[in-house]
C-alpha cells in the first residue's frame, strides 16, 4: 500500500516539475531584454557571439527543447553571468551552507515551539499563557531582518560576544540560526496550542483525567502524538524554505548561501541559474510533503494514504 503510494506520487513529481520548468521558461522568455544586456554596453558582435555561445539566438521552442534534455540528464546548464562555473556547482555548494543554517534554525524552532505552545494549553488563562500568546505574537509580526539586526546590536555591537559575518566558527551560526528560527518557532508555539487545546478537549482526554492519570503521562503519551499532526504538515514547506536559504538573512550576515544566488539571478537574468534554482527549491518542496505524509502514517497509523 505504502509502496503504491510513492509510485503513485512520484509520477505526480514529475509532472508537477515538468509544468515548473515550462512555466518559469516561458515567464522568463516573456520579460524583455536579455542577460547580456545589463552589462556595458556591449558591441553588436559580442552580443551575437554571446547568444550563439549559449544558445540564446535559436527559437524558444529550440530552447526548450535542448533545456529539457539536459535537465532530463542532470545537466542544468552553464551560468550566463559566473563565468566558469555550472548551475549544478553553484546550486551544490550554496546549498551546503543553507542547508547547515536552515536545518539548526528548524531544529531550534521545533525545540522552542513545541514545549512553548503544550505549556500554554496546560496553562489556559493563566498568566504563564498570557506571556506565552504575547510572545509568538510578537515573533510572527517581527520580520527576520529586524530581528537580525536587533540580535546583531545587542550581542555584537554591545555585549561583543558574537561575529557578525561569515560562517567560519560555531559561534558565526548562533545570530543567523537564532534570527532565521524566530518566525517558526513563534508559528509552531501558537499552532501547538491550538492543536493541544483541541486534543485535550477530546473524550478520551477526559477518561484519562478521570482515570488518575498524571499531568505529564496524559501530555507525552496521549495527547502530544495527536497534537503534534499540524505542526508535522508545517514543517514540510519550511524545511524546503529555510533549506535554501533566506536572502535577507543571509545578506546581513553576509552568508554565502542559495538564497543570495537566486536573487542575483533574478536580477542578473541569468536564465539558467533561475531555472535551475526555482526547479531545485520546487522538488525539495515535493520531497518534503512526501515525507511529511510518510511521517503522518507514522504518528497515527490510522491515517490512510490514498
Amino acid at each position: 500500500m505504502m509502496g503504491k503510494y510513492i509510485i503513485k506520487r512520484v509520477l505526480l513529481a514529475v509532472v508537477t516539475l515538468w509544468l515548473v520548468a515550462t512555466i518559469t521558461f516561458t515567464l522568463m522568455n516573456l520579460v524583455p531584454g536579455g542577460p547580456f544586456l545589463s552589462e556595458k554596453a556591449p558591441s553588436e558582435a559580442t552580443l551575437k557571439a554571446l547568444n550563439e555561445k549559449y544558445g540564446l539566438d535559436q527559437p524558444l521552442i529550440v530552447q526548450y527543447k535542448n533545456y529539457m534534455v539536459r535537465m532530463l540528464k542532470g545537466d542544468m546548464g552553464p551560468s550566463l553571468k559566473q563565468r566558469g562555473r555550472t548551475v549544478n556547482q553553484i546550486i551544490s555548494s550554496g546549498f551546503k551552507v543553507s542547508a547547515r543554517v536552515g536545518g539548526l534554525s528548524v531544529l531550534l524552532a521545533v525545540l522552542v515551539g513545541v514545549p512553548l505552545g503544550s505549556i500554554a494549553a496546560l496553562n489556559r488563562g493563566k498568566w504563564l499563557d498570557n506571556v506565552i500568546i504575547v510572545l509568538s505574537t510578537c515573533g510572527i509580526a517581527v520580520p527576520s531582518f529586524v530581528a537580525s539586526t536587533v540580535l546583531m546590536m545587542i550581542f555584537s555591537v554591545t555585549l561583543k560576544l558574537l561575529p557578525t559575518f561569515g560562517l567560519s566558527s560555531p559561534l558565526h551560526y548562533i545570530m543567523p540560526v537564532m534570527a532565521l528560527s524566530f518566525y517558526p518557532a513563534s508559528y509552531i508555539t501558537r499552532l501547538m496550542r491550538s492543536s493541544m487545546l483541541e486534543v485535550l478537549g477530546q473524550d478520551y482526554m477526559r477518561t484519562a483525567r478521570a482515570k488518575g492519570l498524571s499531568q505529564f503521562t496524559m501530555l507525552f503519551k496521549h495527547a502530544l502524538r495527536n497534537a503534534i499532526l499540524p505542526v508535522v504538515t508545517y514543517l514540510g514547506p519550511l524545511l524546503a524554505y529555510t533549506l535554501t536559504g533566506s536572502f535577507i538573512v543571509e545578506k546581513i550576515f553576509t552568508i554565502p548561501g542559495l538564497g543570495s544566488d537566486f536573487i542575483s539571478s533574478i536580477t542578473n537574468r541569468d536564465y539558467t541559474l533561475i531555472m535551475g534554482t526555482t526547479i531545485f527549491l520546487a522538488s525539495l518542496i515535493i520531497v518534503m510533503n512526501l515525507l511529511v505524509d510518510i511521517a503522518y502514517k507514522l504518528i497515527d497509523p490510522r491515517i490512510k494514504l490514498k
